[in-house]
């Protein structure tokens, strides 16, 4: 009977696609994740995220190295927004200023509620959550053990 179903609408399989993520556009693999630091250019697109963050008043923000820790990105970026209207002005200066750069978000979720946006850049993701949201999930305590990054100060050049 299953077969009989599946040969009756052959356009099933079609009809939910999945999106696969983009190979590294870093040539070499990584022989030990646990060894290995982040890319150089995930490092980039971590600071100017944080620093687009901070250009619209983020507060809370935390650039978090996981490398090695997950398989799906090098850095996670967290920051706070006040409101939906104040998130949402966060998430877009953060995807503006990267489109800028020449990094293309490949994922854009949350934007209409505004309570949490993720913006996955590959190798980075950036989470903007209102303050509640944000104490309700509690990334920053999930990562309690991971290594966090210092932003370079624009006025000194110095993390």
């Amino acid at each position: 009977m299953g077969r009989h179903w599946r040969r009756a609408d052959p356009g099933l399989r079609k009809k939910s696609k999945v999106l696969k993520r983009p190979n590294r556009p870093s040539a070499a693999p990584r022989a030990s994740a646990e060894h290995a630091g982040p890319s150089e250019e995930a490092k980039k697109v971590a600071l100017l995220a944080a620093q687009a963050g901070l250009d619209k008043k983020a507060s809370e923000i935390e650039i978090i190295d996981v490398t090695g820790k997950v398989d799906y990105a090098d850095f996670l970026i967290l920051m706070t927004g006040q409101s939906d209207r104040h998130v949402g002005a966060i998430a877009d200066s953060v995807e503006s200023t990267l489109r800028k750069e020449g990094f293309r978000a490949i994922s854009v979720e949350g934007m209409p509620r505004g309570q949490w946006v993720l913006i996955d850049f590959v190798d980075v993701v950036v989470h903007v959550f209102q303050s509640e949201t944000r104490a309700l999930y509690d990334l920053d305590g999930l990562w309690m053990d991971a290594r966090r990054v210092g932003m370079i100060d624009p006025a000194s050049g110095q993390a």
